[in-house]
């Protein structure tokens, strides 16, 4: 390992903002540069060519990223290796990515596959919690919803109720049919995918 690569923890996110991500990832119609080399390489173009911000943004040095945009060093340590495909995936096919989204909040919506915990309150009742697997629809107005928080830097706990809201109308009271004023929230989120 260089003192080059240790410089910074990769970011984390939680599991809805990084269910919407690979969801974005689904819809690509070309894959993303694998290597470190042709990584570097496509994100210098998108930083306009400038080693020093992509240094910023994946954690290192600028003396490291001079370094494998010439080919000198070919394979990153786990942190930087994740930081560049992060960077590269969320650089990649802006349009494709964008397409879908906009699809996704006028007209088509969004499929979520959820297994968490959920919890009920309700007028008249109530009912104990449990850890429930749902698929489900996800209207295009909710969908909006989520992408314009998720565009706007919202963090897990922001997406958390208007995704169990969502879920709440197409599953629960499927789509204000039944069990009116039913409402839903859901924690410790064991696995969650979106679908656009």
């Amino acid at each position: 390992m260089t003192i080059d690569d240790s410089q910074q923890p990769a970011p984390r996110r939680g599991k809805v903002l990084e269910a919407l991500a690979r969801a974005e990832r689904k819809v690509f119609t070309r894959p993303a540069p694998k290597s470190a080399n042709a990584q570097v390489k496509f994100l210098l173009t998108r930083m306009k060519g400038s080693a020093r911000s992509l240094a910023e943004r994946v954690g290192t040095s600028t003396r490291t990223i001079e370094r494998y945009r010439a080919g000198k060093l070919k394979k990153p340590q786990k942190r930087l290796q994740a930081a560049l495909v992060e960077a590269t995936e969320s650089e990649w096919q802006p349009q494709v990515r964008a397409q879908a989204r906009e699809r996704a909040a006028t007209s088509s919506g969004m499929m979520v596959e959820v297994t968490a915990y959920f919890g009920f309150t309700c007028t008249g009742s109530s009912d104990d919690g449990r850890e429930r697997s749902i698929t489900t629809a996800i209207s295009p107005t909710y969908a909006k919803q989520i992408l314009e928080l998720q565009e706007a830097g919202a963090t897990e706990e922001d997406l958390h109720p208007i995704v169990a809201e969502a879920i709440t109308e197409s599953y629960f009271t499927e789509w204000g049919t039944r069990a009116a004023g039913l409402r839903a929230d859901f924690t410790h989120v064991s696995q969650i995918d979106f679908r656009f």
